[in-house]
């Protein structure tokens, strides 16, 4: 015979009908949402991995003043090194961002056609997929040069895969794909350029490839020096240090562990949510459950019955979240990093730790609370479920409400007394939920803030750092060397009076858990107007405030940094902070940094100036730090987020929402024989609603304002966390004045939304409803 048990699991399925399927699709959605990243990030990691060998990604390239001769093609060549052409032009456009223009490459460093075509005419050109979405440019634009000469038709949108990150300097803290871009054109398209305003950049690709950072390291110094005897070196960067190639596989997957942290705790409040529906239900059926238990039905038949419900959701949760998950979330996910990076086209891969992880872990989970909390409640006797008596200890007597108490709220009282394991959860789902609306809501303003502070407390209106030509540098030949030195100096001499020298040197910080920093060091004159020293002493040195905030570096403490790529190490000792929140930099004399790094008595890196320096050759400059390339970091990270931001806030609504809907539908279940008595007597809805629907109003109320400074603190250690997980750099944690009365405001008008529904709820339920489990 059939078990006549399984007759009633469709009836609990429709008579459950709204709360099984508010589970089911937060369920899905959070599912869907992580199964689509991890398998966005794992496919996309891959097809990055992959472009190395099926682009034929360059090994490292250099710059030269002139192009390089058949002759000394052939000495370069002994090094066992193929140099391959990558010349490129920079014309400035009208919309104020500079295009670097190759012809199209197909031996080295290739190029994927995204959408589109590859241009075929001189008046043709195909663009960076990222830069077009940023400047709002689609095939069959026109782009024009700034001075009017040139103009071009764009063809085609494509991704470089030399320049998954566009860095326009391989000196810069953050790339800007907003006022940088790359395109290709044609041969003829690109001959039509002037020689003078071409760059004569070369690529190169080992015969042998180098294992290991530490070998390509020894690899590349050797082939620099026998560049330097051969040519004269303008910029020299291996693949290792070239922040367009290597920055995005160091960045892609630091957002893993985030997502999967979130999946959990979705799934930790919607188990809890779970055993509180289970409790209701078996309290609701204790009656029906003892009739069974009296008749013969054993603990695991019953158990496995209120579990199958629940289970069936999850599945299905599971299973549609992941289908979603491979298809239109995936898209959602990848659209992210196509967001941040000028990645290639990817395919989607199988991910089974994500399948393991979305589903099956799960599925265990709400299995593994469901089964624990249906033992524990079924292992009460027949009897005392008939009647109705569900308590293992008896309660000696209710807590005494005085008298002076207006009925109405002594009756509130009694009904938040009596859901206080209902509301311990509300407040669980609360919190997590408002820490993901803080989130969404706050980082935009950080970002904002840290424009402002960095344009307040700028080191000077312009950093000028020059281009010490690599020739200048060559052991082997130090009388040229030094020749080549005292020219350089004598080029970049100013009469700019606001300008102070300074030298520079960079070092990075220990391998830690953490990501590796590069600290920028700086040495000034003792007098400097730009960066007083008078709080050192000694050989001590100054730490700006954003080194001091991300490594809780404070006055007296030994830091320790290294050289990239080498074990010597260097320690210095703290004399006080800097307020500059613009880099993780130390300050110095200047003789005490050439000092310490045997740079020479009278070197110096660059110009610290409050007005710009115009009597310098360009060429001699190799970057400009001002305001601009200082807030590069939080405007690219206010494009590249923005849209990931509305979804953490829709996403944290959500959750608030089925969270309060859930519990307060409970709330409203528990209590349905006494609303139809209620109604017996004469109560209008709008009445019962006060009784039953304010007191989850006011703790709803109380709750969201109790808990904002716990999700202030929670939250600056996770930004804390991130920061030193997932960036390099700093940016400073902040919470605008209006940011708790919008998420307080944003919480009450959800929670309104939820109130209409139970209202309604609550005129539906019948007084016949009195007349059923009369004791």
């Amino acid at each position: 015979m059939k078990n006549p048990l399984r007759k009633r699991l469709f009836r609990e399925l429709k008579g459950e009908a709204g709360k099984y399927f508010v589970i089911f699709f937060l369920l899905m959605s959070i599912i869907g949402f992580v199964s689509g990243f991890l398998v966005a990030d794992g496919s996309m990691l891959t097809a990055y991995n992959e472009s190395f060998e099926k682009y034929n990604i360059e090994d490292g390239n250099f710059t030269v003043k002139e192009k390089v001769n058949r002759a000394q093609q052939k000495e370069i060549a002994k090094s066992d090194v193929t140099l391959y052409e990558n010349f490129y032009a920079e014309p400035v456009l009208t919309n104020g961002s500079t295009m670097r223009i190759f012809k199209n490459r197909e031996e080295v460093n290739r190029v994927c056609l995204m959408k589109g075509e590859f241009p075929e005419s001189a008046d043709e050109i195909a663009i960076d997929r990222m830069y077009a979405d940023n400047n709002e440019l689609s095939v069959g634009d026109i782009i024009t040069e700034e001075e009017g000469r040139r103009e071009w038709k764009i063809t085609g949108l494509v991704a470089l895969s030399d320049y998954s990150c566009l860095f326009s300097d391989n000196n810069d803290s953050m790339f800007d794909a907003v006022k940088f871009g790359v395109g290709i054109v044609t041969e003829e398209a690109f001959d039509s350029f002037s020689t003078d305003n071409m760059i004569c950049n070369y690529s190169w690709k080992y015969g042998t490839e180098p294992k290991g950072e530490t070998e390509e390291k020894n690899v590349a110094e050797d082939f620099m020096k026998v560049l330097n005897n051969e040519v004269s070196l303008e910029t020299f960067v291996p693949r290792y240090s070239n922040q367009a190639i290597q920055f995005t596989g160091e960045d892609m997957g630091s957002d893993r562990m985030m997502m999967i942290i979130l999946l959990y705790i979705v799934i930790a409040i919607l188990a809890f949510v779970f055993g509180i529906t289970i409790s209701n239900t078996i309290h609701k059926e204790a009656a029906v459950i003892g009739t069974l238990r009296a008749s013969g039905y054993t603990r695991r038949e019953l158990i496995l019955h209120y579990m199958t419900a629940p289970m069936l959701v999850t599945f299905a949760g599971a299973v549609i979240g992941n289908i979603l998950g491979y298809t239109v979330l995936k898209n959602v996910c990848a659209g992210m990093y196509y967001g941040s990076y000028s990645l290639p086209t990817y395919v989607t891969l199988w991910n089974g730790e994500a399948f393991a992880m979305t589903t099956i872990v799960p599925v265990f989970l709400m299995a593994g609370i469901n089964f624990f909390l249906l033992k524990r409640t079924l292992s009460l006797s027949p009897l005392k479920f008939l009647r109705r008596d569900l308590k293992k200890r008896k309660q000696k007597h209710t807590l005494p409400l005085s008298a002076r108490i207006p009925f109405f709220s002594r009756f509130r009282l009694r009904v938040i007394f009596q859901n206080v394991s209902n509301y311990v959860v509300l407040t669980v789902g609360i919190l997590f939920a408002n820490l993901l609306l803080m989130f969404g809501l706050m980082l935009p303003q950080v970002l904002n803030h840290y424009q402002t502070e960095i344009e307040k407390n700028l080191l000077c209106n312009y950093q000028y750092i020059l281009n010490i030509p690599l020739n200048a540098m060559n052991e082997e030949h130090k009388l040229e060397s030094l020749m080549n030195l005292m020219y350089f100096e004598y080029q970049v001499q100013t009469d700019n009076e606001d300008a102070e020298k300074f030298s520079a040197y960079s070092l990075k910080t220990l391998d830690s858990e953490y990501k590796t920093d590069e600290i920028m060091l700086y040495g000034v004159k003792s007098d400097s107007c730009y960066i007083p020293l008078e709080d050192t002493d000694g050989d001590e040195v100054l730490v700006s405030k954003a080194y001091s905030d991300k490594y809780k570096v404070k006055k007296g403490d030994v830091i320790t940094l290294r050289e990239s790529y080498e074990d010597t190490q260097y320690e210095f000792t703290v004399g006080g902070i800097y307020d500059y929140e613009g880099g993780l930099c130390i300050f110095m004399p200047i003789e005490q940094l050439n000092r310490t790094f045997d740079l020479g008595n009278d070197y110096f890196s660059g110009y610290l100036s409050d007005s710009e320096i115009t009597d310098i050759d360009e060429k001699y400059i190799s970057s400009v730090i001002d305001l601009e390339s200082l807030t590069k970091i939080s405007r690219q990270l206010t494009v590249s987020m923005g849209s990931m931001m509305y979804m953490v806030d829709s996403f944290a609504i959500v959750i608030f929402m089925v969270v309060i809907y859930l519990l307060s539908k409970i709330v409203i279940e528990k209590n349905a024989q006494s609303i139809s008595m209620a109604k017996i007597l004469g109560y209008s809805n709008a009445e019962i609603a006060r009784l039953y629907i304010i007191p989850t109003s006011i703790v709803t109320a109380l709750l969201l304002i109790i808990t904002l400074p716990l999700e202030k603190s929670l939250m600056e250690i996770i930004f804390y966390q991130m920061m030193m997980t997932s960036m390099s750099g700093w940016i400073p944690f902040y919470v605008s004045p209006t940011l708790f009365p919008e998420m307080f405001a944003i919480g009450i008008l959800t929670y309104a939304v939820v109130a209409v529904i139970e209202y309604r709820k609550v005129r539906k339920i019948p007084m016949e409803e009195a007349l059923k489990n009369v004791e």
